[in-house]
């Protein structure tokens, strides 16, 4: 099984021990020197790579089960890619893809290659959020028409006394003039991959600074979105949203907003009603959320808004509302599988043939919405969503945003 690491935290060197493989590790690969002799002190016998490119080229299809994708999200579907047309099961971590064009090929690729495939939304494979879907799907607190996902971090463009207060962890508001070297162990070329080409300088690297920069990453919508936007994608049964509009500062070209608000509209889903879902970032907050002292007290949370009551949740725990009203309430016989963890049940899958909860046929739809919700923001107003022509019907010059040309050298 290869493994391609180097995303997030993952990209600083660290001492904390790797775990003892459980399964054969045949081919290892990461842009950061360090990281990867230290990968490869822990898998030993496994072949060593620097680029992913050179990895599919080399090791045999035969050598391989399954491919563990860690990398930075702008290098996902370029990792993701070659296993799948190698009909070989695929783990990414969230998100997908970097763009709403990249995670409509991969979900494509994947039904095409008919393997198992798990996105790594760690919290998805957490009970708390199972329980959440049970009662809203079994009608606890009847028909939902609005939701409301609030995401307390403020990380991107902001001012600098606003950076040092939600303790972002670089300030930036411009791209750097100044080229510095990159360190000794890391392949910067590498690092960038199909983006296009810049000077390497320290508000990218080492993750998650590089996720606020359009080429690299979609800020925190993306991000945080994977695993927020999951629980009402999941509950509410969410499809392709029919129309995006996002609110918030002057979108800047490079730099993802610390801060902004945007609203999908969902048609009706079987015996779901159409609805209404609000991503709140930093110190965007609902009139619902800052007026009533329990939900005000949540920082990030869920909340469902039915015709007979209210749910708040968050990635551990959950309440229905007004409390008084559920006082005697009894939950619904769990009818969604408690599940071993996301990397367990991507292994299972593949030994047992059970199914992942995350596959990107779920997964691929959900990063298209967060996608979608940037792109918004970066038009300037509201988008109509033609989902099977994967295009924005009201604003042509908004389709720029859908997709881009990588770097000479890298190819989907």
């Amino acid at each position: 099984m290869p493994l391609l690491r180097g995303k997030g935290a993952n990209e600083k060197t660290s001492s904390a021990p790797i775990p003892e493989p459980s399964e054969n590790v045949v081919a290892i690969c990461d842009v950061n020197g360090e990281n990867l002799d230290r990968a490869a002190a822990a898998f030993k016998g496994a072949r060593a790579f620097r680029d992913f490119r050179k990895l599919y080229e080399t090791i045999k299809e035969s050598e391989i089960d399954g491919v563990v994708v860690s990398t930075t999200e702008h290098t996902h579907a370029y990792a993701t890619m070659p296993a799948l047309k190698m009909k070989k099961p695929v783990y990414c971590e969230k998100p997908l893809t970097r763009d709403v064009a990249e995670a409509r090929l991969i979900t494509k690729a994947a039904a095409d290659a008919g393997v198992v495939t798990q996105m790594g939304t760690q919290i998805h494979g957490m009970p708390n959020y199972r329980r959440v879907v049970e009662l809203i799907q079994s009608g606890a607190i009847g028909k939902v028409r609005e939701a409301h996902v609030c995401v307390s971090r403020s990380w991107g463009l902001q001012s600098q006394e606003e950076a040092e207060k939600n303790k972002d962890i670089v300030f930036v508001t411009e791209r750097p003039k100044e080229e510095q070297t990159p360190p000794p162990y890391l392949d910067w070329d590498l690092w960038l991959g199909p983006a296009p080409y810049r000077p390497y300088n320290e508000v990218y690297f080492p993750g998650p600074k590089w996720y606020r920069w359009w080429d690299f990453g979609n800020g925190t919508m993306s991000d945080l979105g994977s695993h927020w936007n999951d629980l009402p994608f999941w509950a509410l049964k969410l499809d392709a949203p029919l129309s995006i509009e996002a609110f918030g500062p002057e979108p800047h070209p490079e730099i993802a907003p610390a801060n902004m608000h945007a609203v999908y509209e969902y048609g009706p889903r079987g015996e779901m009603p159409a609805c209404t879902l609000h991503w709140h970032q930093g110190s965007s907050k609902p009139d619902v959320w800052k007026n009533d002292p329990l939900i005000s007290q949540w920082g990030s949370g869920v909340l469902f808004i039915g015709d007979q009551g209210m749910l708040l949740s968050d990635y551990s725990k959950h309440v229905l509302l007004p409390e008084a009203q559920f006082k005697d309430f009894q939950p619904p016989k769990p009818f969604i599988a408690d599940s071993p963890g996301q990397h367990a049940e991507w292994i299972n899958a593949i030994k047992n043939g059970t199914p992942t909860a995350s596959p990107f046929s779920y997964a691929g739809p959900l990063s298209e919405a967060n996608h979608l919700g940037n792109v918004a923001f970066r038009a300037g107003g509201k988008i109509l969503w033609d989902a099977k022509a994967m295009k924005i019907t009201n604003n042509e010059a908004a389709n720029r945003f859908l997709s881009r040309e990588p770097r000479k050298g890298w190819s989907l």
